[in-house]
This record gives structure tokens, C-alpha cells and sequence, in this order.
């Protein structure tokens, strides 16, 4: 299959005819083999009803459906793990980003050889304030922490080779961080496009200036994993080691002074560096044993992404 368009979406049942024409109209012509498949992370509208009626009348469009909201990250690792595309894009359902930027993403991601190709809103109709402000500032510190130069970290409109999406594990909130997960397992090839920006049709964000904040510390989260995530020892170990000496050197000090300079009958524990002794090699103590704790769970394969799903549609049955 040359195509694969997943679309996340929660509560979005008045727009997705709308989308879903849009896109069959733009990607038709192209005479590729494509799906379409919709991932329901556990909408309370009929979205899902919506969605039965687009399978059942189309037989390239497929649906997933979670018992319950899960998360972006973890409806994006659903479709990616259904994904057959030999190009697989992403894009938001909300009508904000244009189908018609398929055709030049994936012209481009071909021709150019390229791992992803990233979306950039470079004219937003969101609240400056609330939105375009905090994005700025998020995106910002994502380039100078990863080392990946977009703009635009936030666009949900994206293209990928196949083996991108497949090696890459999505979990928590991480999807807006897959360029840089997939330039840690070694894609490189990242380039982005200037896309279209519309404004919201229907209904209202789901996203709030808290996406801003948890971005931050899963931006944080993700540096230390990629320098110390298969090597805990070197960064616990390290620091347990340097607090367990000083602790140590402060109490041979305390030793040294009580016998031979000052034995003036004051107990060693009526003293300050007693305490400073003590407190730093126990907790160097404690992040030497945490240290060997985290190479023993490095160790174990283990899968983060967790989701229950509900319902699944394909072209031969209907759940």
C-alpha cells in the first residue's frame, strides 16, 4: 500500500464527513492505494457512529475505538501498529489542517529521501495569548534541548516512511516529540513544510495551556532518557558515588578531629558535620541502589503504551 492517513480525534462528530470527503476528493486523483483510518480515543459524542457509516460506505477507510480516552500518543501508536502505508501521515480531525498539503508531503518525503517530513504552521488562527505565545516558547526550548530544528513541534500534520513509525514506541505524552524519537533510534533525515493553518470550524479545543507545562517535563523526561535511559548506573551511580564520599570524607574528618585534635568530651553527634555526614551517604546510598534498580528494569523488555480497544473496523467486517 503506498498510503496510510491516520487521524486521531475525541469529540468530533461534526466534522469528520466533511474531513473524510475533503480527503478522498485530494487523494483520489492521485491514483495511489491508500486508507484511511480513523483512531477514537474514546469519544462521548457519535463520532464512533459517524465513523461506522464512513467504513461501511468506503472500503478504504477502517476505524479503531479505545473504551476510553487514553491520549493522543497512545490512539497514534494504535494506528501506527495498524498502518500498512508504505508513507503513513498523521493529521488532526478538527478541520485545522488541510488535506490538500497530502499531495506535496508526500511528493516531497519521496523525492528527497526523507525519514519525516514535519508540518509548520507558520500562520496560526489561534489566541495569541493562550496559544500562539506559549507555543512559541515551547517550541523554542524543544530546539535548543533536542537539537532538532522545527517550529513547529505541536503540528499534527506530518509524514513518515514506514520503518519510522514502526520503530519508533509512542507512550505518554510523547507524540509531539516523534521527531525526536525517531532521530534517537537513528533517522536523521528531518526536514519540514510550510502547511496551512484553518481556523476551528466546530466544536472547541481539547487541549489547554496544561499540554504547555506537561510538554515541558516530557521534554525534560525524554533528554534524560536518551543520555541515561539504557545506562541509569551512569547517572545514579555517578551521583551516589560523589554524595557517598563526601559523606565519608566528612566522617573520617569527624574521627580524625575527636581523637587527636580536639577530644574535649563533645559528642561527635553535637556536631553539624555529623549530620552532613550522615544525611549525603545515605543518599548516595539510596541513588546507588536506585541506579542498580533502573539497569534491572532496563533489562526486561517492557511495553509503556497501554490501551484497551473497544471496537476495530476493517473493509471485511464491521467490529
Amino acid at each position: 500500500m503506498d498510503l496510510t492517513i491516520i487521524i486521531p480525534l475525541l469529540n468530533e462528530e461534526e466534522s469528520l464527513p466533511e474531513l473524510h470527503s475533503w480527503i478522498l476528493k485530494t487523494v483520489e486523483p492521485l491514483q495511489l492505494t491508500f486508507e484511511i483510518l480513523f483512531v477514537d480515543d474514546g469519544s462521548t459524542d457519535n463520532s464512533w457512529e459517524c465513523i461506522r457509516t464512513l467504513c461501511k460506505k468506503h472500503s478504504t477507510t477502517q476505524g479503531i475505538r479505545f473504551a476510553r480516552n487514553f491520549g493522543k500518543s497512545q490512539a497514534l501508536h494504535a494506528g501506527f501498529a495498524q498502518a500498512k502505508g508504505n508513507v503513513v501521515m498523521t493529521m488532526d480531525a478538527d478541520l485545522q489542517d488541510s488535506p490538500e498539503e497530502i499531495p506535496v508531503l508526500y511528493k516531497r518525503l519521496l523525492d528527497e529521501k526523507l525519514d519525516i517530513l514535519s508540518g509548520w504552521k507558520k500562520k496560526r488562527y489561534d489566541s495569541v495569548l493562550f496559544k500562539n505565545i506559549p507555543s512559541k516558547l515551547f517550541n523554542w526550548a524543544a530546539r535548543r534541548s533536542s537539537g532538532i530544528y522545527l517550529h513547529d513541534f505541536n503540528c499534527g500534520l506530518k509524514a513518515y516512511r514506514k520503518e519510522v513509525i514502526k520503530t519508533v514506541e509512542v507512550y505518554g505524552e510523547m507524540h509531539r516529540y516523534i521527531p525526536v524519537l525517531a532521530a534517537h533510534e537513528g533517522f536523521n533525515r528531518i526536514e519540514e513544510q510550510i502547511v496551512q493553518h484553518q481556523a476551528r470550524k466546530y466544536g472547541v479545543t481539547k487541549f489547554g495551556l496544561n499540554r504547555f507545562i506537561n510538554g515541558f517535563l516530557d521534554l525534560i523526561t525524554l533528554s534524560f532518557l536518551h543520555r541515561f535511559g539504557k545506562r541509569p548506573m551512569h547517572f545514579f551511580g555517578l551521583w551516589g558515588t560523589i554524595l557517598f564520599l563526601i559523606g565519608f570524607s566528612f566522617a573520617v574528618y569527624l574521627g580524625v578531629d575527636k581523637l587527636y585534635f580536639t577530644p574535649d568530651g563533645r559528642l561527635i553527634a553535637q556536631r553539624p558535620e555529623f549530620y552532613i555526614a550522615l544525611t549525603t551517604m545515605i543518599i548516595g546510598s539510596q541513588f546507588f541502589l536506585a541506579g542498580f534498580l533502573g539497569e534491572l528494569l532496563v533489562g526486561q523488555q517492557k511495553n509503556s503504551t497501554r490501551y484497551s480497544i473497544s471496537e476495530y473496523l476493517t473493509t471485511s467486517n464491521d467490529t
